[in-house]
């Protein structure tokens, strides 16, 4: 006996089965634009479900992206927004955004005891749970007491032995931003064209920097602390530098995590109810026992035992709405000078 054969379904018909059923889907409470790794931030979205009662579509950025993905979605969408909250993992673009309207004002109360240094006077971001720009270094091919701060990278005596994330994207290029409101213009085109000209290595990014330096094909380099208590935790033979500590010294750049709601958000009231669980001393504790080591920057959490405290460095002084403000311009700037 012949066996029936299933009826045949052309593409088009299976497509608009596809279609039909993403429609019937319930519509989340909660849309979050996420570009914290998903392997940090999905555990804490999922608390939030379970302690709300609400639920969250939580769409990430993928890593070759380095939120500016995002940042991009958003501005397309700005005339039908679709996502109520955006948690990114720096603050420069978040200040681009608030800068172009994009952005509701909320005050938290989750954030009375953050530094105002880290939230935006207007309330349309928060900054949380910092990452810190330090000098990665290979103790087997260095010694750490020997590098002083960002000038090292370009004095003649280490060529062709560091390294750093190209600076177009991510922190790097917030980083970069942020030298030229902190050096003057002219100090901070004479530490890029030492990197170019240098014999600086280029690599994709921090990460990327990092495992090389673990693994010595580098003796140091600029990274994150989230990608530097990586290599630690494997047992890597790496010590952090907190750069430029000096009197003279410009410090250690923090780049902390912003949350805010979008303005015209489809969902305000739940928008705000996310961001006050986001911006929790909880959360802030959780990521900073994380395998990610974030920096908390809760007053009610100094004395929480970290990898990698606040007291240890010389924090630079910079006006992050400046860098927000100039991260587009200096972006095509800095293309011209590292992709030629």
């Amino acid at each position: 006996m012949k066996r029936a054969r299933p009826p045949h379904r052309s593409r088009p018909a299976l497509v608009g089965l596809a279609l039909s059923a993403a429609a019937c889907a319930p519509e989340p409470d909660i849309i979050l634009y996420c570009a914290l790794d998903e392997v940090h931030a999905a555990p804490i979205v999922r608390t939030f479900e379970e302690r709300s009662g609400l639920s969250v579509r939580a769409e990430y950025d993928i890593e070759a992206h380095k939120t500016v993905g995002l940042v991009r979605r958003i501005r397309e969408e700005r005339n039908r927004p679709r996502c109520d909250v955006f948690w990114n993992n720096e603050i420069a673009h978040t200040v681009s955004l608030a800068d172009d309207g994009l952005l509701a004002a909320y005050d938290s109360p989750s954030a009375a005891d953050i530094p105002e240094e880290f939230r935006d006077p207007q309330r349309r971001w928060t900054g949380f749970a910092a990452r810190a720009r330090v000098l990665i270094v290979n103790t087997d091919l260095a010694d750490p007491a020997q590098i002083g701060g960002m000038w090292d990278l370009v004095d003649p005596r280490w060529r062709g032995q560091c390294g750093m994330a190209r600076p177009l994207t991510g922190t790097t290029l917030t980083h970069a931003t942020a030298l030229f409101s902190v050096l003057g213009e002219e100090r901070a085109l004479e530490y890029l064209t030492g990197v170019k000209q240098g014999d600086v290595h280029l690599t994709s990014g921090n990460a990327t920097l990092m495992r090389l330096v673990s693994a010595g094909e580098f003796a140091w380099g600029w990274t994150d602390t989230d990608d530097f208590n990586v290599a630690l935790d494997r047992g890597a033979p790496v010590a952090a530098v907190f750069p430029d500590a000096g009197p003279d010294g410009v410090g250690t750049l923090l780049i902390p995590n912003t949350v805010c709601v979008l303005a015209q958000a489809p969902h305000p009231d739940a928008a705000r109810r996310l961001v006050d669980f986001v911006l929790s001393a909880e959360v802030e504790e959780t990521l900073a026992r994380s395998r990610s080591a974030q920096i908390p920057l809760h007053a009610s959490l100094t004395d929480l035992e970290h990898p990698l405290p606040l007291e240890r460095m010389k924090v630079m002084q910079v006006d992050y709405a400046r860098v927000g403000a100039e991260i587009d311009e200096r972006h095509g700037q800095l293309k011209e000078m590292f992709l030629d």
